[in-house]
């Protein structure tokens, strides 16, 4: 589908994309990382004003499209073994799968999180979670990322697990790779080229050639 179709094809999109704003569920940052409603009760004036303005711009909506859509093109979450921030074959080939994408839109900025299991300390799981988050930050900047555009090796430790279980759980020990936002001096960013970027058409790459 040519890029005029595909920009002037959403307006069901991105209705169902600002209509999902509100209601959408943790984990789902946007621009600055910042949580929907977050703005609402952020403790400085200004900050609402600014995010209602990107809104109505619909550089939220489309930041929003585009998480939708690299959540659906490439698998978001890497697993690790216990007490492990080790690369396995696996994870090594989905992360080979997210850069793919990522150096395709060069105007978006990703953060990676770092998450384990709920078996040890809060706080060696923390700095376990950051070893995981920049084992996986490292890679994509191996497979030829910016690394200017990874905004942050954030770690969650214990806190968000996907089973909610004392024991040792795979499922729970992940990174996972987001959206953030877009990078701010990009000459498309500059001119407000959301749709541009956004609905470019993506071909996937299990790998980059780069080991």
């Amino acid at each position: 589908m040519s890029l005029s179709a595909m920009i002037n094809r959403p307006a069901a999109l991105l209705l169902a994309a600002s209509l999902g704003l509100a209601a959408c569920g943790p984990g789902q940052v946007f621009d600055g990382g910042r949580e929907v409603g977050s703005q609402i009760d952020e403790g400085g004036f200004g900050n609402p004003t600014m995010n209602n303005a990107l809104y109505h711009t619909g550089r939220l909506q489309y930041a929003e499209v585009l998480a939708q859509r690299f959540a659906q093109e490439v698998p978001t979450t890497i697993n690790f073994a216990f007490n492990s921030a080790e690369l396995d074959p696996e994870a090594r080939a989905i992360l080979q799968q997210q850069a793919a994408f990522i150096r395709n839109f060069p105007e978006v900025r990703f953060s990676v999180y770092g998450h384990t299991d709920l078996v040890g300390s809060a706080a060696y799981n923390h700095r376990l979670g950051l070893r995981r988050a920049r084992a996986a930050v490292h890679y994509l900047v191996s497979l030829g990322v910016e690394r200017s555009r990874l905004d942050a090796l954030v770690s969650l430790g214990e806190t968000q697990p996907i089973v909610a279980t004392e024991a040792e759980e795979r499922r729970n020990r992940r990174t996972v790779t987001e959206v953030t936002g877009f990078v701010q001096n990009h000459p498309l960013v500059l001119d407000g080229r959301y749709a541009q970027i956004v609905y470019r058409s993506y071909a996937g790459s299990g790998s980059s050639g780069t080991e």
